[in-house]
């Protein structure tokens, strides 16, 4: 190996390290990094009484019924009265919610929104929702705007000065093809919100909601079980 080559890897290691540690000791954020080989996320809107669960408690007892235990969870979209998912929803493969083409008012609808889905194989994406194609392989699909990273960059119409500030939550795709899911501590613009999945490598990131926003992560000791969502993101394992 010749020296130039010795110190790529050397610059590369210490980007990896630099995204590990922020990822793990990030005091501003919550942020949880799905490890795909043995980690699976799912996607939860009602229980078998066809009742919107709601809330992360709720979601909680109701995954214990399924003899497993919640190890991560947070709200996943937007919603409409009655806790319907606002936009495309799909769940076990089946759509139980249409996709949102339409052009309207509030965050859903700042452009581009996109789509967060899930495939058979436990293949994360997210795209732009005017790319979305639908094939029989998505398992779990959830609708939302406005897109924070596209294509690797900032989206535009987010401005570093912007006084907008909320509680955010949000999804990003990791270069090695992980999710990383983040909740702001505290109160932040887009711009800013955007520029920590950048500072994490990823090319595509969707924000998922605001003030109302609520994640559930007891090995980081952040632990908040109420809410009234649409639906839920949760990482489960095995009693």
């Amino acid at each position: 190996m010749n020296i130039l080559s010795k110190i790529l890897l050397s610059f590369l290691f210490i980007i990896l390290i630099s995204c590990e540690n922020e990822i793990k000791i990030n005091p501003d954020f919550v942020i949880y990094s799905v490890n795909s080989k043995n980690e699976k996320v799912e996607l939860f809107w009602k229980n078998e009484k066809n009742q919107p669960l709601k809330s992360i408690q709720n979601l909680k007892t109701y995954v214990t019924t399924k003899n497993k235990k919640l190890k991560f969870a947070m709200n996943g979209g937007m919603f409409i009265e009655n806790n319907i998912p606002k936009g495309l929803y799909i769940e076990n493969f089946k759509t139980l919610v249409p996709i949102d083409t339409l052009k309207g008012e509030g965050n859903f609808y700042l452009q581009p929104n996109g789509i967060f889905y899930i495939t058979k194989s436990n293949k994360y994406k997210i795209v732009s929702t005017e790319n979305f194609k639908h094939h029989s392989n998505i398992k779990f699909a959830t609708q939302s705007g406005p897109m924070l990273i596209n294509k690797g960059k900032i989206n535009s119409i987010f401005k570093q000065d912007s006084k907008n500030l909320n509680i955010r939550n949000g999804v990003g795709i990791l270069k090695n093809g992980n999710p990383v899911f983040v909740m702001s501590k505290k109160e932040i613009n887009f711009h800013n919100f955007a520029l920590l999945f950048k500072n994490l490598g990823c090319e595509q990131a969707l924000y998922l909601d605001g003030f109302v926003s609520r994640t559930y992560f007891p090995e980081e000791k952040w632990i908040q079980e109420d809410g009234d969502f649409g639906i839920m993101i949760a990482v489960t394992t095995e009693k």
